[in-house]
C-alpha cells in the first residue's frame, strides 16, 4: 500500500499572474514567490505557439532570481510559466498593451482562439555557490474555447476582472466565466497552468513526500 502523500517543499514560483497563484491555493500546493527578470522579446515570436511558450517558459527559468541555498545538498523546487492564444486568423496574443488593445483582443475571440500554456519545472541541488539543475521538467499543454464577451459587458468585464493582465485579455476565472461559451482541453490551462500535468510533474521530481 503506498504512503500517504505529504507536503514537504514550498514551490519557488517565477510569476507575478494572479491566476497562477489562485490555482496553486486552490490546490493546496504551496509556494513563495521569486523575482525574474527574463525579457520575452528576446524570444523569437514567428515561432509556432506551442514551440514559443515552452521557449519563454524555459527563458524565465534561466532568469530566475533565487535566494542563496544554507547545506550543500540542499533541494529547491522551482517553476515558471507562460500563456499565449492564438485567434482564428493565426494570430498570437499575450497580454494587451492597453485597454484598447484588450479590447480588440477579446472581439478576435469570440470566433474561437486556442490556447497554450507552457510550464518548466526544475529540481535544483545547492552545490556550494550556485543551485544546480538536477532535474527538469518541461511540458506545454493546449486547450481550445470560445469566449464570448457582448459589447454591452465589455467596460464592466475590464472592471470586475483580471482581464487587462492576461494572455488574449481573458480571464475565465471569476467574473469572466460566465462569457465562456465552449471548452475543449484543460479549462485550468486556459486559466493559466495546467494543474494536472503541474501535479504529475512536481511529483515525478519528488516534490510530494
Amino acid at each position: 500500500m503506498p504512503l500517504p502523500i505529504e507536503y514537504t517543499h514550498t514551490l519557488l514560483l517565477g510569476s507575478k499572474s494572479p491566476s497562477r497563484q489562485m490555482l496553486l491555493n486552490d490546490a493546496q500546493i504551496p509556494f513563495t514567490l521569486v523575482g525574474q527578470d527574463a525579457d520575452e522579446r528576446q524570444c523569437g515570436w514567428a515561432m509556432p505557439l506551442t514551440q514559443l511558450v515552452a521557449t519563454i517558459a524555459r527563458h524565465k527559468m534561466e532568469h530566475v532570481v533565487l535566494p542563496a541555498g544554507g547545506q550543500e545538498g540542499a533541494v529547491c523546487f522551482v517553476m515558471t510559466a507562460d500563456t499565449l492564444s492564438q485567434d482564428m486568423d493565426g494570430t498570437i496574443h499575450g497580454k494587451p498593451d492597453d485597454k484598447a488593445d484588450a479590447i480588440k483582443k477579446i472581439l478576435s475571440a469570440r470566433g474561437g482562439s486556442r490556447l497554450s500554456t507552457g510550464f518548466c519545472v526544475d529540481r535544483r541541488v545547492w552545490d556550494g555557490n550556485f543551485w544546480r539543475v538536477d532535474e527538469r521538467i518541461e511540458q506545454v499543454v493546449s486547450a481550445e474555447y470560445a469566449f464570448v464577451l457582448p459589447d454591452e459587458w465589455i467596460d464592466i468585464y475590464f472592471e470586475k476582472s483580471i482581464g487587462l493582465q492576461t494572455a488574449g485579455a481573458i480571464a475565465a476565472e471569476g467574473f469572466g466565466a460566465q462569457f465562456l461559451r465552449i471548452v475543449q482541453g484543460s479549462y485550468t490551462t486556459i486559466i493559466g497552468l495546467p494543474v494536472y500535468e503541474v501535479r504529475e510533474a512536481l511529483q515525478k521530481l519528488g516534490f510530494f513526500r
